[in-house]
Parts: C-alpha cells; sequence; structure tokens
C-alpha cells in the first residue's frame, strides 16, 4: 500500500510539472502528457487498472 501512495505521489507532481511546464512554454504535447498522468494516477487510485490476473 505504501509503493502505491508513492507511486501516486509522483504520477500527481510529474503530471503538475508537465502542465506547468507546456503551459509556460506555450506548447501542447507536454501539457497533454501531463493529462495523461493525472488520467492513469486517477485510474490507478480507483482501482480501473489491476495488473493482477483475477482467475485464480
Amino acid at each position: 500500500m505504501r509503493i502505491k501512495n508513492i507511486l501516486l505521489v509522483l504520477l500527481g507532481l510529474l503530471a503538475v510539472v508537465m502542465i506547468f511546464l507546456g503551459v509556460r512554454a506555450d506548447i501542447m504535447p507536454p501539457v497533454l502528457t501531463g493529462i495523461g498522468f493525472i488520467i492513469i494516477a486517477v485510474l490507478f487510485y480507483s482501482g480501473g487498472y489491476d495488473n493482477q490476473n483475477k482467475k485464480k
């Protein structure tokens, strides 16, 4: 559980930095990447993405 929280914080920080850099330089790709990181973090937090096989 601790690793999951660390990954969520890192994804969030990276997303904010990418969006900030993209807006500051007036270029879209970093902004889109930051938005993608936010979407990944939300899915990861909500359990929408499960890496383990549920057939056990």
